[in-house]
C-alpha cells in the first residue's frame, strides 16, 4: 500500500495549517562574546511566561482521547508520529523559547571574603625575613645590616691586616735600599688604593676613573724622581691640579643622570688625591718611611685583635708608638720616632675606619682595607720626617 493510499489519495503535510517548517528559516546563532554592549532580544522573563503559556495550551491535547472506529473520517487520516510536531517543540517551550536567543545568565554575588588571619602573638617574631634582603644572594653584608638597623661598619679582620702589615714591611725595606727600591711596593701600593675607592663607594666597574687615578700616582712618582725630594711637594700638588682637570673632563663625556656624574666625579677625584698624595712615601726621609711602615704594621695588626673597642683602640695607638721608637733607634730618628709613629698610627687607624664604611666587602677588604691606611699615613710621614729630621 502507498502513502497515498494510506493517507486517502492526499500526502500529508504537517505544516498544511499555517505553521513555518523550521527548515525553511535559516537560523542565526548568537552566544556569548567579547561584546560587552551587547544585549538579549527576549529577557528571562519573557522567556519564563511563554513557556509557561504553551505549557497551558499543551495540556488538554495531551488527555487521551476515545478509540475511533473503522471507516470514520479520523480512521482515514491516521497520526504518523505519536504526537503532532507543534506538541513536540511546544514541550520544549514553544516557538518563542525555541528559537529564541539565550539568555544571558544571572551574575553571581561574589562569595564573602574569608575572614583574616588571627594576628600572630606579640612574641611570636615576623613570619618572614626582610624581602630586600634575604631573596638576594648580592647583598653586600653591610646593606643586610643597614637593612636591619645595625651598623653598617664592618672591619676588615686580620688577614687585610697582614696584607697591609706585610706592604709596610716592604715599604720600609725598599725606603732603606733608596728611591727606586721603594717604587715597586709603592706602585702596589698606588694601584690597590685606585681600584679600592671606586669600590668602597659602590661603583663598579670604572675602569676609566680607576685608570686615571693609577696613572695619576705614576705621573707624581715620575715627577718626583725627575726633580728630587727637595721639590716633592711641588711635584705631588702639581700633579694633583692636573689630575683634578682631567677627572673634570672625563665626566663632562659622560652622558648619567646629572646626580650620577657629580657622584663619579667626586668620587674619581677622590681616588686620584689618595692615590697621588700616596706618594709622599717617595718624597719623605728614608728614615722616615722606615718608622712610619713599621709604625702602620703594628697599629693594624693591633687593631685586629679581638679586643673591646676602646681598648683595641688605645692599643694600637700603643703599639704604633712602641714600634715608632723601636724603628727609630735604628734610624738616625732615635725616641723622637715615637711621635712620627704616633701620627702615622692615628692616619692608618683613620683609613682603616673609612675602609670599614659603606659598602665593605671581601673586594673592598682586599683591596682599599689594606691600602687606605698606608695612603693615609703618606702626608703624616712626609711632614712630620721633615720636621723631625
Amino acid at each position: 500500500m502507498s502513502n497515498d493510499q494510506y493517507y486517502g489519495g492526499q500526502q500529508y503535510d504537517p505544516y498544511a495549517n499555517g505553521q513555518q517548517n523550521p527548515a525553511d528559516v535559516t537560523q542565526t546563532w548568537e552566544g556569548q562574546t567579547w561584546d560587552t554592549q551587547y544585549q538579549p532580544a527576549v529577557s528571562y522573563d519573557q522567556i519564563q511566561a511563554a513557556r509557561a503559556a504553551q505549557a497551558a495550551q499543551a495540556q488538554p491535547q495531551a488527555e487521551p482521547q476515545a478509540p475511533v472506529g473503522h471507516g470514520s473520517q479520523a480512521d482515514a487520516y491516521p497520526q504518523p508520529y505519536p504526537q503532532p510536531y507543534d506538541q513536540q517543540y511546544a514541550s520544549h517551550g514553544g516557538p518563542a523559547a525555541y528559537y529564541a536567543e539565550p539568555a544571558a545568565e544571572p551574575v553571581a554575588e561574589p562569595a564573602a571574603a574569608p575572614a583574616a588571619p588571627p594576628a600572630p602573638a606579640a612574641d611570636a617574631g615576623p613570619a618572614y625575613s626582610s624581602p630586600t634582603t634575604s631573596g638576594n644572594t648580592r647583598v653586600t653584608d653591610a646593606q643586610r645590616a643597614r637593612a636591619e638597623g645595625r651598623s653598617p661598619i664592618i672591619d676588615p679582620g686580620m688577614q687585610p691586616a697582614a696584607l697591609t702589615a706585610l706592604l709596610g714591611l716592604l715599604l720600609a725595606g725598599g725606603a732603606s735600599l733608596g728611591s727606586y727600591g721603594l717604587l715597586l711596593p709603592l706602585v702596589l701600593l698606588q694601584g690597590l688604593t685606585a681600584a679600592g675607592w671606586f669600590r668602597l663607594n659602590g661603583m663598579w666597574p670604572a675602569r676609566q676613573g680607576i685608570a686615571l687615578a693609577f696613572l695619576g700616582g705614576l705621573v707624581a712618582d715620575a715627577a718626583l724622581l725627575a726633580t728630587g725630594r727637595e721639590h716633592a711637594a711641588a711635584a705631588i700638588l702639581g700633579t694633583l691640579g692636573v689630575w683634578v682637570l682631567l677627572c673634570l673632563v672625563l665626566q663632562l663625556r659622560s652622558h648619567a643622570d646629572p646626580d650620577e656624574r657629580m657622584y663619579g666625579l667626586m668620587a674619581t677625584i677622590a681616588s686620584a688625591a689618595l692615590t697621588v698624595v700616596a706618594t709622599g712615601h717617595l718624597g719623605a726621609a728614608p728614615g722616615a718611611v722606615v718608622v712610619g711602615g713599621i709604625a702602620v704594621a703594628a697599629a693594624v695588626l693591633a687593631r685586629a685583635l679581638p679586643l673591646p673597642g676602646p681598648v683595641s683602640l688605645v692599643a694600637a695607638l700603643l703599639a704604633s708608638a712602641g714600634a715608632g721608637i723601636a724603628a727609630g733607634g735604628l734610624t738616625d730618628l732615635g725616641t723622637s720616632g715615637a711621635l712620627l709613629g704616633l701620627g702615622a698610627g692615628v692616619c692608618a687607624l683613620v683609613g682603616l675606619r673609612v675602609a670599614a664604611y659603606d659598602y665593605p666587602s671581601r673586594f673592598v677588604h682586599m683591596t682599599a682595607g689594606v691600602a687606605l691606611p698606608l695612603a693615609a699615613a703618606a702626608p703624616a710621614v712626609y711632614l712630620l720626617g721633615r720636621a723631625l729630621a
